[in-house]
């Protein structure tokens, strides 16, 4: 299994804790759901998707981190978080072990004029320092094209 495929869960348990990310992001400034979709490189139906409970698709485990940072968890929400994502995803177990603190970084990028190529920069940046992470963490080098 991929790291970042999930294992099918309920929808009553992923409609849990997306309840509880939904009730965090009610609470935010406006522009929260665009910041998220901006920092994963979606779109906001995307967000829209990941917290209404009514729809079953489940959050990728490696946006947790990127979620938290961005909607300011306190550590009551996301210890309720990681408490409900862990029942949906019991072979997630460890979650609170595993996740680790980001340290957010703003970097300003060009405009190259057109929202493709600035789409494509983005996505760049951001997978390169997901990788660069992923190697001062010590862990194996994902490959997409395998």
């Amino acid at each position: 299994m991929a790291a970042d495929k999930l294992e099918p869960a309920g929808p009553d348990a992923v409609a849990a804790y997306k309840r509880i990310l939904a009730t965090v992001i009610d609470r935010r400034p406006s522009g929260t759901r665009q910041r998220l979709a901006t920092a994963l490189t979606k779109n906001r139906s995307f967000i829209s998707q990941l917290t209404n409970p009514a729809y079953s698709t489940p959050i990728p485990f490696n946006h947790l981190e990127v979620i938290f940072d961005i909607c300011h968890f306190s550590a009551a929400e996301r210890s309720q978080f990681n408490e409900a994502y862990t029942l949906a995803h019991p072979k997630r177990g460890g979650l609170q072990q595993h996740a680790h603190r980001l340290k957010a970084h703003t970097i300003y990028l060009p405009d190259l004029g057109s929202e493709p190529r600035n789409t494509a920069l983005h996505t760049l940046v951001t997978d390169f320092v997901r990788q660069m992470t992923r190697l001062l963490d010590g862990k194996p080098e994902r490959r997409k094209d395998k």
